[in-house]
C-alpha cells in the first residue's frame, strides 16, 4: 500500500484516467486526484509485484505527460479500497 506523488506536466494530459486503466490492468485498487500544486496523488493498494509495475508506469505516464519526479511512501494505515477511482 503506497502513496505516489507524480510531478511534472501531469494535469490535463489524461494522467489520472490512464492511471485508472493501468491500475485495473494490474489489479490495483485506490484513488487518483489532482493537487493544487500541479501534481497528481495516487493512493494504491495491491500485490507488491503489481504495485512495482504500476509505480514503474507512473515514472513514464501517458504519451502527453512529462514526469519530472515520482515520490513513493507507505500508505498508513491502509484504506481497503474496493476499486480504483478518480477524485
Amino acid at each position: 500500500m503506497v502513496v505516489i506523488r507524480v510531478r511534472g506536466r501531469v494535469q490535463g494530459v489524461f494522467f489520472r484516467d490512464s492511471a485508472r486503466r493501468k491500475a485495473k490492468k494490474f489489479g490495483i485498487q485506490g484513488i487518483a486526484r489532482n493537487e493544487r500544486d500541479g501534481s497528481v496523488i495516487i493512493e494504491a493498494e495491491g500485490e507488491e509485484h503489481a504495485l512495482q509495475q504500476f509505480i514503474a508506469w507512473c515514472r513514464k505516464g501517458p504519451p502527453f505527460a512529462r514526469v519530472d519526479a515520482v515520490d513513493v511512501s507507505p500508505l498508513d494505515p491502509p484504506r481497503r479500497f474496493s476499486d480504483f477511482v478518480i477524485e
